[in-house]
């Protein structure tokens, strides 16, 4: 797909940079097992890039982050004209974690809940291989993408996640909201923690939620302001980070002072959260 003829969304890339970003180590193309037949229209195997520190040696044992993609490709590229991967919005968050000594994971996407579990599956099965500890794993996720990441943090056995990052999402329905349940249908993004509440959270995964306080998509702040409430009543380990006049998709729209240190803020959440105990 042509740099041009994708969508402007697309085509922005995250407004803050770090030493090192260009530096990034990216291997295309790894395939993951996603344990179900191809569907139809869908060719070839489910593939995921990952980036990697700079440096003369890959890592051994380092902290890794699955970028969460919550909308079908097929669908979102009939949108913006290109997979979430290939975003570039995607490709500098992963250059992001990547510079500040995270590994990031991208991957493609045909049925987002399924297929999350299967690329956090393959990361922690070959953890060797790929350099990373697999107990030592996060999410990030924003807008749409989000009920996929919260649904993967509500497993039971989901223990390797040690922190989550959230940007300007669509969370859950509480106190008879139904607005994700609607954006969902809008939009085509999966919504796999529908019926769920913060109880059915993790008390001890600190999760950094970025709000945009002029976001003007449908319901989005009025579900998020619910979910914070919701949080901090359970007592959950909840971050903050709201940006007053800040749009939906700051980090790729609103290059200000304001929004580059919620985009650094979340990179140092990260990084403490995932170093090694």
């Amino acid at each position: 797909m042509s740099e041009d003829t994708r969508h402007e969304v697309a085509r922005r890339e995250v407004v803050h940079r770090v030493h090192g970003m260009d530096e990034v180590e990216v291997v295309t193309g790894v395939e993951y097992d996603a344990d179900e037949a191809v569907d139809a229209g869908d060719a070839g195997a489910p593939t995921m890039d990952v980036y990697y520190p700079p440096g003369p040696r890959r890592p051994t044992r380092a902290p890794a982050a699955v970028i969460a993609a919550g909308f079908p490709d097929r669908g979102f590229e009939a949108r913006l004209g290109c997979k979430f991967k290939e975003m570039n919005s995607t490709r500098s968050w992963a250059r992001l974690m990547a510079a500040g000594g995270i590994v990031a994971v991208a991957y493609t996407n045909r049925a987002p809940a399924r297929d999350l579990r299967a690329v956090v599956r393959h990361v922690r099965e070959n953890a060797d291989a790929l350099g990373v500890d697999r107990d030592r794993l996060a999410l990030w996720a924003g807008s749409g993408n989000t009920p996929v990441a919260l649904s993967a943090l509500m497993r039971k056995d989901a223990d390797y996640f040690k922190c989550a990052v959230i940007f300007y999402g669509y969370t859950l329905d509480l106190a008879d909201s139904t607005h994700v349940a609607r954006a969902s249908r809008a939009w085509g993004f999966a919504n796999p923690s529908a019926g769920k509440s913060v109880e059915d959270l993790p008390t001890d995964v600190p999760l950094f939620v970025a709000r945009a306080g002029r976001d003007a998509m449908a319901g989005l702040n009025e579900s998020l302001d619910l979910f914070a409430a919701a949080a901090l009543r359970r007592n959950l380990p909840l971050t903050l980070a709201n940006l007053p006049e800040a749009p939906h998709a700051f980090d790729l729209f609103d290059d200000a002072p304001g929004a580059r240190a919620v985009v650094a803020q979340s990179l140092d959440f990260m990084r403490f959260h995932l170093s090694a105990v």
